[in-house]
């Protein structure tokens, strides 16, 4: 029983970290730090949360995330103020990883963008017809045309 017991601790615990990893590490998170660490190696921990805009427990748990599957490679240096700091480096697994990341994530802002795009032509549509504009409809007639029905 106690063996039972132990065993679904174990998966529950494995079941946890890959949700905790899937939730934390997206792609659009991988893909910026990945980015990021290869422009600048030397960057903290602080500076890359900063950059993100997340925390430095999200931004600590991301790059060990990113070691643990081989994709980064953490080595110590002294930075210029004699303090003990880490060097990130993209290993050659990484750099695969990156290429591929980022064409996914190029292929999903294309894809936000269309359906963006399409989403403006349609309200502007609308606003058009809801206004009778005769002329080309742009951000400045819209808002002379609002202006203009607000008197």
């Amino acid at each position: 029983m106690l063996q039972q017991v132990r065993s679904f601790l174990l998966e529950l615990r494995s079941t946890n970290e890959r949700w905790l990893e899937i939730k934390m590490l997206t792609d659009e998170y991988r893909y910026k730090i990945l980015k990021l660490v290869e422009a600048q190696p030397e960057i903290s921990q602080r500076e890359l949360a900063k950059t993100l805009g997340i925390s430095l427990g999200k931004a600590n748990y991301c790059l060990k995330a990113l070691i643990e599957k081989g994709l980064l490679k953490a080595s110590n240096f002294h930075n210029n103020h004699n303090k003990l700091a880490y060097m990130y480096l993209l290993t050659p697994s990484g750099i695969e990883a990156k290429s591929s990341i980022t064409l996914g994530f190029l292929k999903a802002k294309m894809r936000e963008y269309e359906l963006l795009q399409a989403e403006i032509t349609m309200l502007m549509q609308e606003t058009k017809t809801e206004f009778k504009l005769n002329q080309p409809l742009s951000v400045d007639t819209l808002q002379l045309s609002l202006e203009t029905k607000a008197l």
